[in-house]
């Protein structure tokens, strides 16, 4: 009995007991699903993590003015001894592995438009800001150099706040009120989208630094150029252990601190999305392994499945050896139908991981990316199954004696 014969006897036998079949099969249909899902999810983190690096501009160091304490109640951050635009330009000029270092300055308020209004980030920026985190203007144009000096009622607006305030309509040239103060929008950003904690990088408006800080912000701070915070670039990522050493040494010396606690934090953000990264792939590592538990459960009542199969065909195997059957050819039957159920149960599930990952991506805005490599590993790593649980059914089929089958009640 060839090959094609014994899988189309297999699956007549499957067919007979249809229910049971499928019973059998849904370990190693949840179980293949659930590997897949998991790996995919974590495919999905991995390259999110790539897009927003890169949205970032590469290899990046945040540093953030620390607030001091005063009278037992901690000032706001860069309120006192905190960084200032010419921290930024000496980073810049004094350490030769940084590309650009822009001073930024984060305030919060209303945009009005209309009858519609919007809250989205405010960021006081200079023209350094596009180079620092990749940002281009793709309608309009970034500042002037006296529209920086004069402290300009002027924005470059990001894609969420276009859509919201402006829908298709044209933004440039158009006034909104930022907290009751007129201002025109000369720029539109290219969209980045959500990065890996969901928040919406397209939901801020760039003003210059000294419209921020002097009418928006409205702060009184110890310097006329203080900033929040600084976004530095750097040339070669195999450099940043190195400039992060430079740029503290530099900052402290310039403000003058001796404290283990300096009034800054430099952050770098590659590492902190890496490591975010690294721990969401653990917990889906774990989550994987514990799913392809279900594979050897799966297995297991394969096994049982199988062993009763045989109990219920004794007299047919009997026959079979009696009109000539071999043992090898009992042996191979038994296991063609295990290897049988775990594929078309790899197969299935393998279809409801797809239906589950783009679900997932289309309503819960995750990204699932199903390699093909682990496709392959989870259908064949279940048809193994079929083979090393199936084996001792099998195994025992073959091992009957004819005249004791045929008797077999």
């Amino acid at each position: 009995m060839n090959t094609l014969t014994l899988f189309k006897v297999a699956a007549v036998a499957l067919r007979v007991n249809l229910l049971r079949s499928i019973l059998t099969m849904l370990g190693i249909i949840i179980g293949v699903a659930a590997v897949i899902i998991m790996l995919a999810l974590g495919a999905g983190a991995r390259y999110d993590v790539d897009q927003q690096i890169k949205s970032l501009g590469g290899n990046v160091f945040v540093i953030f003015a620390r607030g001091r304490f005063s009278g037992g109640a901690r000032e706001a951050s860069g309120s006192s001894q905190g960084l200032t635009e010419m921290d930024a330009l000496a980073i810049e000029q004094q350490i030769p592995q940084v590309n650009v270092a822009a001073p930024t300055m984060r305030a919060s308020g209303q945009l009005i438009y209309g009858n519609m209004n919007w809250a989205p980030e405010i960021h006081g920026v200079d023209n350094r800001i596009y180079a620092a985190q990749s940002w281009q203007v793709v309608e309009g144009r970034t500042f002037s150099d006296t529209e920086l000096a004069s402290a300009a009622r002027v924005a470059v607006i990001g894609q969420t706040v276009k859509r919201e305030l402006f829908g298709a309509g044209d933004a440039l040239g158009q006034t909104v009120r930022v907290n009751k103060m007129p201002v025109t929008i000369i720029g539109v950003l290219n969209g980045k989208g959500q990065n890996t904690q969901g928040n919406d990088q397209d939901d801020l408006i760039f003003m210059p630094l000294d419209t921020v800080r002097k009418r928006i912000a409205g702060l009184t701070l110890s310097s006329p150029k203080a900033v929040r915070s600084i976004i530095v670039q750097v040339e070669d990522e195999r450099d940043m252990a190195d400039v992060e050493q430079q740029m503290d040494s530099l900052l402290r010396q310039r403000l003058r601190s001796t404290d283990s606690e300096p009034p800054f934090r430099i952050r770098n953000l590659s590492e902190m999305i890496a490591t975010r990264s690294e721990t969401m792939q653990i917990f889906n590592g774990l989550l994987a392994a514990v799913a392809s538990v279900s594979l050897l459960v799966g297995g297991i009542g394969i096994m049982n499945i199988m062993l009763v199969s045989v109990t219920e065909r004794t007299r047919e195997i009997g026959l079979r050896m009696a009109v000539g059957a071999e043992p090898k050819v009992i042996m191979k039957q038994f296991l063609i139908e295990a290897v049988l159920l775990c594929g078309l149960g790899g197969a299935i599930g393998l279809a409801l991981a797809v239906a589950v990952s783009l679900s997932l991506q289309h309503f819960a805005g995750l990204t699932a990316i199903i390699e093909l490599h682990v496709v392959l590993m989870s259908v064949g790593f279940s048809c193994l199954i079929g083979i090393f649980f199936g084996y001792y059914p099998a195994t025992k089929a073959a091992g009957l004696q004819p005249i004791d089958a045929l008797r077999y009640e």
